[in-house]
């Protein structure tokens, strides 16, 4: 798909705006929970990324704003830049940002980067994207680029949380594909999505690392073990769960990938605060 951009939103904030960054508009927030939300604001005509990349955002509410990575929820193709976040009391970006409203302004450095992208994996049948919490993210513009289902003949999505709330983003995610009418027909069956909250519901979910570790996550999707030659994986998460699950691939004999050299898998370990 094209990319369909608007023009670079006007914005007045209290003090210039350096040249490598745009000054943007938030269009829509919506709050899951105590901790979880998402906002979507204007994409500047002259921002380019590749899925799954992230960018460093700000707000204008300081001399010296505050700036943090936030993946790109977002498909490349969107018209629209989609971000999901936590909220930390006191963190000196969040305590602020999950206050905005539509019409807010928000700022972003202008240069994305990122090793969830598809460059950096090399071809295969099956990609996994494993995620907690708000790893999720990358992976939400990951399962709507129409170039992940060229490259794969099957998507698994795994999101582990705390709470069941806490995977609602990834559900809606899924459900706005199924009914896309564009999406859905080039999706078709190639996605699966398999949530779990390891602090409740019935039964209670395991740890994606313990899943994996088991077999049971293999087992409920009625898939093989881990394979070299034919699986890719994308890891987001705490640096726990990158540094377990990234072990749990080795062992598996797949091997760590980037831009400049694409293997079978691919950790991002940029964090929002």
């Amino acid at each position: 798909m094209n990319a369909i951009v608007k023009p670079e939103a006007e914005a007045t904030p209290a003090f210039p705006i350096p040249a490598n960054v745009f000054a943007e508009t938030v269009t829509e927030v919506k709050h899951y929970t105590d901790s979880l939300f998402k906002f979507r604001m204007t994409r500047p005509a002259s921002f380019r990324f590749r899925t799954g990349e992230f960018a460093m955002i700000g707000l204008p509410n300081a001399e010296k704003p505050v700036f943090r990575a936030y993946s790109i929820a977002s498909p490349a193709w969107d018209e629209e830049l989609e971000f999901f976040s936590i909220k930390v009391p006191g963190g000196p970006l969040t305590e602020h940002l999950q206050k905005i409203q539509p019409g807010d302004t928000v700022l972003m450095r202008k240069k994305p980067t990122g090793t969830l992208v598809l460059d950096a994996l090399v071809p295969g049948k099956r990609l996994y994207l494993f995620s907690t919490g708000t790893g999720i993210a990358p992976f939400a513009g990951i399962i709507r680029d129409p170039d992940t289902y060229e490259m794969f003949d099957e998507v698994i999505l795994t999101h582990t949380t705390r709470e069941l709330a806490e995977l609602q983003y990834g559900r809606d995610l899924v459900d706005a594909i199924a009914s896309d009418e564009i999406l859905s027909e080039i999706v078709g069956q190639k996605l699966r999505y398999l949530g779990a909250a390891t602090r409740e519901g019935t039964p209670r979910g395991e740890r994606i690392t313990t899943m994996i570790e088991n077999g049971s996550l293999f087992s409920t999707l009625g898939l093989p073990p881990l394979d070299p030659a034919v699986d890719r994986a994308m890891i987001c998460g705490s640096m726990a769960m990158l540094k377990e699950t990234a072990a749990l691939l080795e062992a598996a004999g797949l091997e760590e990938g980037a831009n400049n050299k694409p293997a079978t898998y691919v950790v991002e370990r940029a964090f929002v605060d």
